[in-house]
This record gives structure tokens, C-alpha cells and sequence, in this order.
């Protein structure tokens, strides 16, 4: 590894929409890396071949463009170690795999999955962790080839240490202590062939000569897993730092199911890229009695300190954002630069055709469109609960619907009108009603009104995570829903698809 240059990186999963949290991480990156002259790399971790999509890999690219975070290598810009999606590096990884098999540091494992379920049934009613107990390690070299030749499945496991202790060193928080007793034996290769995060992971650090790694709490855990990968392979670790979470005003960690939480949410809502980095860097590091708060990038960079980093969580809270985009707006955003935010915010040519499309056969006069398009430029509606007295489903069923909705719409790998009425169809379906009946409370938590443009044009049109957010609000104003009718709801819909 190359420790005379500084190299970071941030590695997204293309499983869904960006998380805010992925800005708040690459922040961190990025202002490390330019503050030393270094190198900021953007690698895509899509080994869970059956949720990445190339969609939400583009998404995820157009997220982090939007917040101004410039990479120097990524798989949209290439560079000197590439490829930089792991699911073109597969034959590095069975390399590597072979390697550690060879050596004794990793084994094949043949357990089933009924066999592992009642391993973890047994440790739990015994009150012990939940860890791989090394069943497969008692197999000899002429039963395994034996198993391998009759075609069984199996994973590559790594090889845990009966005794000792692992010691993490992190650059914030100082030596974190593991006993290996209680670090399980990770799976690195699954029965498909593909690698697990934890050894792509390891591998690409290691190749793309990264010498700083700053990340999530929640990896923490996993850092003695891969430490022993670099022992095993006889690599210099890089330095770690692990970020504390994003909290919610409560303390708990922040969820989509309690706070917008995707980046392009906020770029829906009209809040400034400047204002959001702006934020995440407070949280990150605060400033002192007497500083001013609003702050660009290059002094985000100039300011950044990793020994100011805060240990505990801090907290996302929106007034806050608010205050710091209202600033940015009056004191940053000439009339020309505002208007041309306003712009490239609501009426890009190509959304402005898009609206004009679906708005000119509903109107008499063009100034209808203000009242009838509204709902197209507003952020928070002003709803109350006796707005859906006009829908045609009863109170229960229009929570089951708008409940059932944001789980399955979380699901989708497309946001589109089509794919979005599909959603809406087999809710109807399970609560057997037509989907026009449904569909209207639909209209109301989304539009504001019963009726409007064409209802899945507009959710399309608005973006999942604003949509997400309208229809929590709704939610919020008819009653928020108990984990008992999730659970009946869920069952409800699961039941209706059976049948099908």
C-alpha cells in the first residue's frame, strides 16, 4: 500500500434510493482527502446481485453530483484500479478466496439452512450469541472433496481464533477490544459464488490502495473480521474511523419510516445542495462560540477535524436545516442566481413538458393551472384528517392502504407511473376494492384534493421520497399504525397474492 498519499473512499449499495447518511460518510471522505492532497474514489458495493439495480446506481451518482462531492475515481469516471463496481471484480475475489482456503484461514461450510436456523435456536434458548459453531471444521480434506464432488452447496467461511482478543484501533475513539469468542465466523463467499461485502470489501481497499477508511458506527463490529483478512493476507490495514449515526430529535437512528431521509428528497423540497453539505459538516463538526455557521466547501475542507468529531449521534434536525437554507438564500442567491435555482428546481424544459402533457386537457383558462398544479411545488400539504372524509373507503381501510403502500413502494426497483399503479392495484385487490376507490384517498394525501391530474403520473412526477413523505403525513393525521395492524395488513396482502 502506498501510505505516502492520502486515498478515500465511499462505497454505496445500489439497493434503493441514497441515503443522506451516504452524503454525511462521503463528506467525511472527501474533506480528509482534499485536506491532504489526496485521492477521493467512488466504488459501487453491489455483490447482493438480487437488489443492486443500475437504476438506483445512477440515482446514487446524480445524489452525490447534486451535493457537489466530486470524485477523482469512480466507475463513471474511471481511473488507475479499476473496475470500480464489484460485480466486474469476481475473479479477483475467487482468487483471493482460494488463497485463504489454501491456507487454512478460511473453510468450506455445507451447513443447510435448517440446520443453521436450529444451531441459532440452541444458542438463543441457551442464553449464548448467536455465532457459527464450527460444525464444518471438523470435516476432513477427503470429506469435503467428497461433499464438493456429490454437488453439495456451500459457502467459504472465514477462520475465527478459539481464544485471544482483537483489538481495533480507531482514530476517534481510541483501542476497541473484541474477544474472538464473540466474533462469528463470516460467510466470504456465498453458495453462488459471489463474495460477501466483508471480503470484496477488504480486497478492493487493499488493491485500490486506500489508506483512510471512514465509516458508520454500525461497521464496527465488523472490523475484527476484517482485520483478521489482512492479517491472513499479510496486508497493512488502513486507518479506521467509525462515524457516529444520524439520530432522530428521540435519539433513535434515523429512518425513513420517521424522517426524510433521501438526498433527493431534499433536492424535491427545494433546499440547496450548499445548505445541506453546509449542515452535514456541522454535525460533523461543530463550530465555535463566535464563528459564523454558514460556511462553503472549501471551508468545510480547511476547518475539517477529525479530532472534533463527536462520539455520540448527532441529531438531524430539520429547523436547523431550514434556518441554514433560508440563509444561503438570502445572503449567498443574487436575483439572477436565484432565479435560476428556482429554474433548475421546478421547471426544467423537460418536466415542464412533462406537466403541460398532463395539465392542458384539465383546464379552461391558464390560470387554472396555479390551483390545479400546486401541489406539484409545495412541500408539506396543509391536510387534516377530515380532508379524506371525502374518499369512498372507510377510515380503517384508507390507513391499510396508505400503510401497505410505503412498504411496497420502498420495494420497487422503478418509480414510474406504471409500476406505481401496479402497487396500488393489488392493495385494491386485497381489500377487495376497485382501484379508483383507492386510489382516492391517494389523490387527497398526495394532490391535496380528490381529484387532479392524472394521479400516478403526479407520484411520479413528485419522486418517492417526497411521495414517501406526503403519505407519512397523512398517516400521521389519521393515526399512525400499531405493529399489530402491520402485521395484519401485511398478512392481508400476502394472502390476496397467494390466492391469486
Amino acid at each position: 500500500m502506498n501510505s505516502t498519499r492520502v486515498r478515500t473512499r465511499v462505497a454505496p449499495s445500489p439497493t434503493g434510493d441514497p441515503h443522506v447518511g451516504t452524503a454525511y460518510v462521503a463528506l467525511f471522505n472527501y474533506c480528509f482527502a482534499r485536506q491532504h492532497g489526496g485521492d477521493f474514489i467512488l466504488r459501487i458495493e453491489d455483490t447482493d446481485r438480487a437488489r443492486s439495480t443500475a437504476e438506483s446506481e445512477g440515482v446514487i451518482l446524480e445524489a452525490l453530483r447534486w451535493c457537489g462531492l466530486a470524485w477523482d475515481e469512480g466507475p463513471d469516471v474511471g481511473g488507475p484500479f479499476g473496475p470500480y463496481r464489484q460485480s466486474e471484480r469476481s475473479s479477483i475475489y475467487a482468487s483471493y478466496a482460494e488463497q485463504l482456503l489454501a491456507s487454512g484461514d478460511a473453510f468450506k461450510c455445507f451447513c443447510t439452512p435448517q440446520r443453521l436456523e436450529e444451531m441459532r435456536v440452541a444458542q438463543r434458548a441457551a442464553g449464548r450469541p448467536s455465532r457459527y459453531d464450527g460444525h464444518c471444521l471438523t470435516y476432513s480434506a477427503q470429506e469435503v472433496a467428497a461433499r464438493e464432488a456429490a454437488g453439495e452447496p456451500y459457502v467459504v467461511r472465514l477462520r475465527v481464533p478459539d481464544e485471544g482478543v482483537c483489538v481495533v484501533n480507531d482514530m476517534r475513539r481510541g483501542p476497541i477490544e473484541f474477544e474472538y469468542t464473540s466474533v462469528d465466523m463470516q460467510v466470504l463467499v456465498k453458495s453462488d459464488g459471489m463474495p460477501t461485502y466483508h471480503l470484496a470489501n477488504v480486497v478492493d481497499d487493499h488493491l485500490m490502495e486506500i489508506t483512510h477508511v471512514f465509516r458508520g458506527e454500525e461497521w464496527v463490529s465488523s472490523a475484527p473480521k476484517h482485520l483478521l483478512l489482512y492479517s491472513y493476507f499479510g496486508w497493512l490495514p488502513p486507518q479506521l474511523l467509525h462515524l457516529p449515526l444520524l439520530r432522530n430529535p428521540d435519539k433513535s437512528k434515523l429512518s425513513k419510516r420517521k424522517n426524510p431521509t433521501g438526498i433527493l428528497f431534499f433536492r424535491e423540497m427545494g433546499y440547496l445542495p450548499e445548505a445541506l453539505i453546509n449542515f452535514l459538516a456541522l454535525l460533523a463538526n461543530a463550530v465555535g462560540d463566535g464563528e459564523d455557521e454558514l460556511l462553503d466547501l472549501p471551508q468545510i475542507v480547511q476547518r475539517f477535524n477529525v479530532a472534533h468529531v463527536p462520539i455520540g449521534g448527532p441529531v438531524f434536525d430539520l429547523a436547523k436545516l431550514d434556518w441554514l437554507n433560508g440563509r444561503y438564500i438570502r445572503e449567498r442567491l443574487d436575483p439572477a442566481s436565484f432565479l435560476q435555482r428556482v429554474q433548475d428546481w421546478a421547471v426544467s424544459p423537460q418536466r415542464l413538458t412533462r406537466i403541460a402533457t398532463l395539465a392542458a386537457p384539465r383546464i379552461e383558462r391558464l390560470s387554472d393551472l396555479g390551483p390545479l398544479l400546486a401541489f406539484l411545488f409545495s412541500g408539506r400539504l396543509a391536510l387534516t384528517a377530515q380532508s379524506f372524509d371525502s374518499a369512498k373507503l372507510d377510515g380503517p381501510s384508507i390507513r391499510c392502504a396508505l400503510s401497505l403502500s410505503l412498504t411496497e413502494f420502498d420495494k420497487l426497483a422503478t418509480w414510474n407511473a406504471s409500476t406505481i399503479e401496479g402497487v396500488i392495484a393489488r392493495i385494491a385487490a386485497a381489500l377487495g376494492k376497485k382501484p379508483r376507490e383507492v386510489a382516492r384517498p391517494f389523490y387527497i394525501a398526495i394532490t391535496g384534493s380528490p381529484t387532479s391530474i392524472p394521479l400516478y403520473d403526479s407520484m411520479e412526477l413528485l419522486g418517492r421520497d417526497l411521495v414517501r413523505e406526503r403519505l407519512r403525513n397523512a398517516l400521521d393525521l389519521l393515526g399512525t399504525p400499531t405493529k399489530r395492524e402491520l402485521q395484519e395488513w401485511e398478512s392481508l396482502l400476502q394472502s390476496a397474492e397467494a390466492a391469486v
